[in-house]
């Protein structure tokens, strides 16, 4: 079958409760997601695409009738969709692919949920605003500057339009366990940290909000928990980090977690013409639904989880000595 390759996992036994379908398993997120929920004794399924052997399931998400076999043959509970083209300027230019992932498997997994009465979280982002009024609730009207942000609201209205009951998360930049720094906008800054030796101009307009991935997946586990003991859980929810940083900020907080100089670190206080997709100046996300309904989790502090992150890529690992004790 086009798409879909299901033949080890044809023969496995599943525990009749609280299964979950991550995809996009093998990206920033979905790692997270997906080992959050495989340590907390939910039956977990991954799938990804280019990257899933050996480890995931292969399925290509733009194969409706691919799509449909790993649903039915699995019968999660809760999917929790994070697969996506999730680089602003590769969706600047490369723009039907993108929508072909990020607004038409929406609908797909949407009509599949609301098909098997399956819980669907779809992971949302705050590039759906303009960043010109923030802090922005969950009932704020979108208005997003880029293609990104565009695909990923297309890709929201499909989820709510086709499964009313589904629950779209956004979230802010990511970072976290990385299988290459080049993996998250907050860890690509890494090589430039420890390049100490060669001046580096990094961005001081745009406010960010960095959010650990551990902490996103932990808040998808507690959602996916209340939607098995409450079905009026759906809609759009909000998470985030609280550390409000520029990217230069963010490089000078990765300098210090590892005791490293940023004094070659050089505001850049105006954005070159042509520097890619625009971005929102500034898309801070207010959060108090999640905590209100108890459903959100204290964000982990930059220092320490950057470090957890970017250890294995430090150069001289005599550092741990300092760093570490």
């Amino acid at each position: 079958m086009p798409g879909f390759e299901y033949s080890e996992f044809e023969d496995t036994v599943y525990t009749p409760y609280r299964r979950v379908l991550v995809t996009g398993a093998t990206g920033l997120l979905g790692r997270a997601v997906y080992r959050e929920f495989q340590n907390n004794d939910w039956n977990t399924l991954g799938s990804g695409y280019s990257r899933a052997r050996p480890r995931f399931l292969s399925c290509n998400l733009l194969d409706e009738e691919a799509v449909r076999s790993v649903v039915h043959n699995f019968q999660p509970h809760v999917i929790v969709h994070c697969a996506a083209e999730r680089r602003p300027d590769v969706v600047e230019h490369h723009t039907e692919a993108a929508l072909n992932l990020n607004v038409h498997a929406c609908a797909t997994l949407a009509k599949e949920a609301v098909a098997g009465g399956i819980f669907l979280i779809y992971i949302s982002t705050d590039y759906v605003f303009d960043g010109r009024n923030p802090p922005y609730g969950e009932n704020d009207a979108p208005n997003p500057l880029n293609m990104y942000g565009k695909s990923k609201l297309e890709g929201e209205r499909e989820i709510i339009r086709h499964c009313p009951g589904a629950a779209v998360l956004r979230v802010p930049i990511l970072y976290g366990e990385v299988e290459k720094v080049e993996e998250s906008a907050v860890t690509v800054l890494w090589d430039r940290v420890q390049e100490g030796a060669e001046s580096s101009t990094i961005d001081h307009c745009q406010q960010r909000f960095p959010t650990y991935t551990n902490d996103v997946a932990r808040v998808c586990r507690n959602m996916a928990e209340r939607a098995l003991q409450d079905s009026s859980l759906r809609g759009i929810f909000h998470y985030s980090g609280k550390e409000q940083m520029t990217k230069y900020e963010i490089a000078c907080a990765i300098a210090d977690a590892f005791s490293l100089p940023s004094s070659h670190l050089i505001q850049l206080t105006e954005q070159p013409a042509g520097a890619g997709a625009q971005r929102p100046q500034n898309a801070q996300l207010e959060c108090s639904r999640l905590e209100l309904l108890g459903l959100s989790v204290e964000p982990t502090v930059f220092k320490s989880a950057i470090r957890d992150s970017l250890w294995p890529f430090l150069h001289d690992k005599r550092w741990r000595q300092t760093v570490f004790h």
